[in-house]
């Protein structure tokens, strides 16, 4: 594959590896009326007395969105405690307030537009600016942040995470769903998430000073209020000391959740610890690989970052896998991981799931009864 000429050293600082990179995880859910599935503006009720559950449960731009935080972790036992905590206290609160919260990237049935904001200077200004952008925001993901020490750092690893950023979003697909019909897309999310201006694939950076003058110009153009704004599937995180993957649906279940971050954590440490140039995969090729994976998910073909040509999705997966092996035994999380993804392959991933579901008799509301049991840690 003809890739040019740029490459990107390691930095100095980061050529090996003495302990394990920090992770957290947000993951965004929807509410949904107890009695009949569709959306329910209940967030501002979910969330209100929330802070005595002691976990980060905050509102999303929707009325009917909801979203947990993880706090800072080494360990994936701590990280899956954390998130299995934080859904429960988000499904109690539902009950209470007669709905049901669900991790699906897109909803299942029915669709308020415009989208109902939640009562936010922010909101309500990024409605102005982006007009009809904002009409049907009923969109879910699965952020992993990744703690680095520079950002410098940061970008080496975005710059590394670009060619697998398809294999990523395959693997997280879990939105088939779309205004109550089949899209035929195993994550319609990453489709309607793709029509912002900031969002996709991020661009190749030579520098921690390169993105930084994107981000300005990006900016000054009016595309985006403040940095907070720029959407890339990878970005430096503007809040965080964290570099911050964005490209996956919100996962169906914890373990799915888990096994996401430790995949991404892995990825940033073999690229730090290899010394390895990234490849700057052209922006034409990863922008077809990104549709592959969205439309495809798992079960198809994807464009293999190396060879450029199409192969199945669970060959990539399986190559991922072998150049991560290290990183993962390092950490203790190789046998969770290889477990998950021979989980994934049997059972499909979340949009094969959902769509399994209606093929049963047939009917929408059984796919959200599922989704709702699903979410629901065991």
């Amino acid at each position: 594959m003809q890739v040019g000429s740029r490459t990107q050293s390691v930095p100095a600082q980061r050529t090996s590896i003495d302990g394990l990179l920090t992770v957290g995880v947000e993951e965004e859910f929807v509410l949904v009326e107890a009695s009949t599935g569709h959306l329910a503006n209940r967030a501002n009720e979910v969330l209100t007395g929330a802070d005595r559950y002691e976990v980060d449960l905050q509102p999303e731009i929707a009325q009917y969105q909801v979203e947990s935080a993880s706090g800072i972790c080494t360990d994936m036992t701590a990280l899956r405690d954390e998130l299995a905590v934080a859904r429960r206290a988000l499904i109690e609160r539902a009950a209470r307030h007669d709905a049901r919260l669900v991790a699906t990237g897109t909803p299942v049935l029915g669709l308020t537009m415009p989208t109902p904001l939640t009562d936010s200077p922010r909101y309500h200004r990024m409605a102005q600016e982006m007009g009809a952008l904002t009409n049907d925001l009923a969109i879910c993901g699965c952020h992993v942040h990744i703690g680095l020490p520079d950002d410098e750092s940061k970008i080496f690893v975005s710059n590394h995470l670009r060619p697998w950023l398809p294999t990523l979003l395959a693997l997280g697909a879990n939105s088939p769903y779309w205004l109550d019909d089949d899209t035929g897309y195993a994550s319609w999310r990453y489709v309607v998430w793709n029509r912002w201006p900031t969002s996709g694939a991020p661009p190749y950076f030579d520098s921690a000073a390169d993105y930084c003058a994107a981000r300005d110009e990006i900016v000054a153009s009016g595309a985006a209020m403040d940095a907070g704004m720029l959407y890339w599937d990878v970005r430096l995180s503007a809040h965080h000391p964290t570099l911050e993957l964005r490209v996956s649906d919100v996962a169906p279940t914890v373990e799915e959740a888990v096994l996401m971050a430790a995949l991404v954590r892995a990825i940033a440490s073999t690229a730090l610890s290899s010394g390895a140039a990234p490849v700057p995969i052209p922006p034409h090729l990863l922008k077809v690989a990104m549709w592959r994976a969205a439309r495809d998910g798992l079960e198809g073909f994807g464009i293999d970052p190396v060879t450029a040509s199409p192969t199945p999705a669970s060959a990539i997966a399986a190559s991922l896998l072998r150049w991560v092996r290290p990183a993962l035994e390092f950490a203790g999380d190789y046998e969770m991981v290889s477990d998950g993804l021979d989980r994934l392959l049997l059972d499909g991933t979340g949009a094969a799931r959902q769509r399994r579901a209606f093929a049963r008799r047939g009917r929408l509301d059984d796919v959200v009864g599922f989704l709702v049991a699903q979410t629901s840690p065991v």
